[in-house]
């Protein structure tokens, strides 16, 4: 059977739920025809027809414009279902669980830094990037289950890593407080013990950018967003830790799903009832891994503010502009149902009046980061109040990739793409040319038109663009 989607928007289509009969709600994506064509290329249609049959799921399965296939879930797939018969599923957060993105801000212009490669080099020689590669603090049993438990809080108010003012800048203030360090496995605090402040690798990236267009002055102004500002954009998570988190409760669900008379069309679809012991077991352990990596944002925070003061001096500030959280479940509130939202490649877009937002973003919207790929620009944007009815308040997390890590590798040679952004005037520090090639431009959608489909679907506004001038990487 032909899987033919149907226009029902400007760049919102549909698949009725009688494509197939295991089916319980449709699939809806968000797309122009371009991105559409896109999508096809790859299994992740397939895969949100298979999240569209999840017991307890409501309304439609989504899909961002940004969509590619994933594990379980699509990358860029979301799905509400209700609290507490309605399922969870790990598939539907993935394994690096709440894998966000932060923006710093300065009062700072490009002339007034001199010398980009100095500063780009003592971030470099500061945060360690790469795989397995470990931070400059080691937790006790006691840290690591604090850090799990209050997030943000515990390595602000009690390591004195970051200001008080940085909390209200964080989704969720950087800590959920349904978070169970006893439902995390000791295998999982070992990975974490000594990854706090450390960037991996993979997509994960520091950036160095400057504002080079502003969209919306209201909003940018509420921010303290300028045009010719500096800005850092931290892209990481909850590294091996959550990795570990996703991979036991997996196992756990793989094995009980059917005891619940759950039938399942793909095995990486695992779940079990929110309500249940393995549903319980597995949120608590979620939010507890969420924490860690907005603990680990944290730190990393504090890493950067250190060295623009021995680069810059003293009077250096960088403020926190706002984090957001992808690659997790939420319980919220949607047209009166309670449901658990699954965002995976996903962040919340929660519109003006929302009163799930702090103070600052009150009246303007929750601010969205959409980055892009080394050598393109990234995106900050603000949530309509469209964006409930439209996508579960929910917005894309990125450009999405186009090619898989195999292909972009076959079609460009790191040490060139290296080349190629030096002679752009962007300074890279990547230790593997394998690595960079990954990551290369080409291997990404057109960020620009991601994010003009989000606009034109009333999901969320442009603010301001980010031009990169400096990129470290894994």
């Amino acid at each position: 059977m032909a899987l033919e989607l149907k226009r029902v928007g400007e760049v919102l289509w549909e698949l009725d739920r009688t494509y197939r009969a295991d089916m319980r709600v449709p699939v809806r994506l968000v797309a122009d025809e371009s991105l559409l064509d896109q999508v096809r290329r790859d299994r992740s249609l397939e895969q949100l027809v298979n999240v569209a049959t999840l017991p307890g799921i409501t309304r439609w399965a989504m899909g961002m414009p940004d969509m590619h296939e994933g594990y379980g879930f699509p990358v860029g797939g979301v799905a509400a279902t209700r609290w507490p018969e309605g399922v969870i599923s790990p598939g539907g957060i993935g394994f690096d669980i709440n894998c966000g993105v932060r923006l710093l801000a300065t009062d700072m212009r490009r002339a007034d830094v001199g010398s980009l490669e100095r500063l780009v080099h003592e971030l470099s020689r500061s945060i360690p990037t790469g795989y397995g590669r470990h931070g400059r603090i080691m937790l006790s049993d006691v840290e690591i289950d604090r850090v799990l438990t209050e997030g943000c809080a515990y390595v602000v108010r009690e390591r004195g890593l970051g200001r008080e003012e940085d909390l209200e800048h964080i989704e969720s203030t950087g800590s959920l407080t349904d978070a169970s360090a006893a439902c995390v496995s000791e295998r999982a605090k070992q990975r974490g013990r000594d990854q706090l402040g450390t960037l991996g690798g993979g997509n994960h990236f520091l950036e160095v950018q400057v504002v080079d267009a502003v969209y919306d002055p209201a909003a940018a102004l509420a921010m303290g967003l300028r045009e010719g500002d500096l800005t850092v954009l931290l892209h990481t998570g909850s590294r091996g830790l959550g990795h570990q988190v996703c991979t036991d409760h997996v196992r756990v669900m793989d094995a009980a799903h059917r005891r619940y008379g759950i039938e399942l069309p793909d095995r990486q679809l695992a779940c079990a009832p929110l309500g249940s012991k393995e549903g319980r077991d597995y949120f608590g352990a979620m939010c507890a891994a969420a924490n860690f990596a907005w603990a680990n944002r944290q730190v990393l925070t504090q890493t950067v503010r250190d060295a623009f003061v021995r680069i810059l001096g003293p009077s250096t500030r960088l403020r926190v502009i706002y984090d957001v959280a992808h690659n997790i479940a939420k319980i919220e509130t949607l047209a009166g149902e309670r449901v658990c939202v699954h965002r995976k490649g996903a962040t919340r877009a929660f519109g003006p009046s929302s009163t799930d937002l702090p103070a600052a973003c009150r009246g303007i919207g929750q601010p969205v980061f959409i980055p892009g790929s080394m050598g393109t620009a990234s995106f900050v944007m603000v949530g309509r109040d469209a964006s409930s009815d439209v996508s579960f308040g929910s917005a894309c997390h990125g450009a999405g990739r186009a090619l898989s890590r195999t292909a972009a590798k076959h079609r460009v040679a790191g040490s060139a793409l290296r080349r190629e952004l030096e002679a752009a005037g962007i300074v890279v520090r990547c230790a593997s040319n394998e690595e960079l090639a990954e990551e290369a431009p080409l291997a990404y959608k057109d960020v620009e038109r991601v994010v003009d489909v989000v606009a034109r679907a009333g999901i969320a506004g442009k603010v301001a663009r980010l031009r990169p001038l400096g990129v470290l990487k894994g």
